[in-house]
């Protein structure tokens, strides 16, 4: 309500007046607006880098501060297309390791019918049953000979499999007996890892 002493003003000044205040008002909440929002953003990526940082998948810990990470692996496969993939596997943990700055040390000691596969003259029994993958198995043994890895074939398998010794592939070692060479390898230190 208007007192007596106001003077009538102008419908245009009130129109200039709402206009600044207006403006005034929406100036306001454009600075509030890009604060919340450079706010937002820089919450966005500070989180996206912490989720990025923790998102690295890694063994830290697992292995610590392990220099040298000795393991003594225990293969005893009787299906070639397994025999195989783990001698993959063997080598990317080999490389994993390695990336991890642990100097990987490592032995493969085969034992049972794993050694069927393991030789330049497979009976034609194991020749079918690894049905084309004898080359390949051939390769993963030079590729871990190749990494440093010592690799060991029991006598007492080779054996029990008819397994000539003479036939047996480059870059493996013959050893009297499998489990001795495990026992004897783990009070060395080394750390028993089953695969089967």
């Amino acid at each position: 309500m208007k007192s007596a002493n106001q003077p009538e003003r102008p419908a245009a000044h009130w129109s200039i007046y709402n206009k600044h205040k207006a403006n005034k008002f929406m100036r306001t909440n454009m600075k509030h607006s890009i604060v919340k929002s450079l706010t937002l953003l820089l919450l966005l990526f500070i989180y996206g880098a912490a989720s990025a940082a923790s998102d690295i998948i890694n063994d830290s810990a697992a292995l610590g501060d392990m220099k040298v990470g000795k393991s003594v692996f225990l293969v005893d496969i009787g299906d070639a297309k397994k025999l195989n993939f783990y001698l993959q596997v063997i080598q990317g943990t080999h490389t994993n390791m390695k990336d991890q700055d642990v100097t990987p040390d490592f032995i493969i000691v085969y034992i049972g019918p794993s050694v069927k596969y393991l030789t330049s003259a497979p009976s034609a029994q194991a020749e079918k049953d690894a049905a084309g993958l004898l080359l390949d198995i051939e390769s993963n043994i030079d590729a871990l000979a190749a990494l440093g890895i010592r690799q060991e074939i029991c006598a007492v398998a080779t054996r029990v499999f008819g397994i000539n010794n003479d036939t047996i592939h480059a870059g493996l070692s013959l050893v009297g007996d499998g489990f001795i060479s495990l026992i004897g390898y783990q009070a060395q230190g080394y750390h028993l890892v089953p695969v089967f």
